[in-house]
């Protein structure tokens, strides 16, 4: 998928949740603080987006960042009601650009997993465990896999991770830890203490798929409806 194809199905997403919604363009601007114009590019696709105009079309339309920019144009955005799809991916990162990053590799790879994305270690901490905003989530359907960076705020990586083993709902859950270099300590203590495995930042789909057969994963993919573990 070119840059062009994500921005032209990112805007149809948008419009295809703004119309389900029954908002026009001028109320989703307002919502949004964003200039009417502005979202009228951005259903266009005419428009290169930063995370934080992302973000800010996501809250507007009560849905996440992950699940607007994943989700096919004509689909229902589930996040919204705190939905228990069984092939979640729970993005645990604070970085704007390793974020941003990593959702643009998986929509250039038409990778349809639900994604839901927390800025920091206590909000997936609420989400794992079903508390907070996250209190009507189903909490007997964990993630396929969370992405964990380990330099959290408010909690960090490894208090995440040992939380989550220490906790039968999520013992099993697939982990892999996100770093920015191979030889980080913090890299070795999460291995011990069950992490699956790690990938260097930044992620793209090419080396998270190599860790699939390891973790017998299975992605959703536009258009291709088999699941290859």
């Amino acid at each position: 998928m070119t840059g062009l194809d994500a921005r032209k199905q990112f805007g149809a997403a948008v419009r295809a949740r703004r119309l389900r919604l029954g908002l026009s363009q001028e109320t989703l601007a307002e919502r949004a603080e964003l200039h009417r114009t502005y979202v009228t590019d951005v259903e266009r696709g005419a428009r290169n987006l930063s995370l934080e105009s992302i973000s800010r079309l996501a809250r507007a339309l009560e849905v996440s960042i992950g699940s607007l920019f994943l989700s096919p144009a004509a689909g229902e955005p589930e996040w919204g009601k705190h939905g228990s799809h069984p092939n979640q991916i729970l993005l645990v990162e604070d970085d704007p650009k390793d974020l941003e990053l990593a959702i643009n590799a998986f929509a250039q790879a038409k990778l349809t997993n639900q994604i839901e994305i927390a800025r920091d270690g206590a909000v997936a901490l609420d989400y794992l465990f079903c508390r907070g905003r996250f209190a009507q989530r189903q909490p007997k359907a964990p993630p396929l896999v969370v992405l964990l960076d380990l330099y959290l705020p408010k909690v960090d990586g490894l208090e995440v991770l040992r939380a989550m083993r220490a906790n039968e709902a999520t013992r099993l859950t697939h982990v892999v830890v996100l770093t920015g270099s191979r030889s980080d300590a913090h890299v070795r203590e999460a291995l011990r203490l069950g992490a699956d495995a790690y990938i260097v930042k930044p992620v793209d789909f090419q080396t998270f798929s190599t860790i699939t057969p390891q973790l017998n994963l299975h992605w959703n993919l536009l258009n291709d409806h088999r699941s290859d573990a």
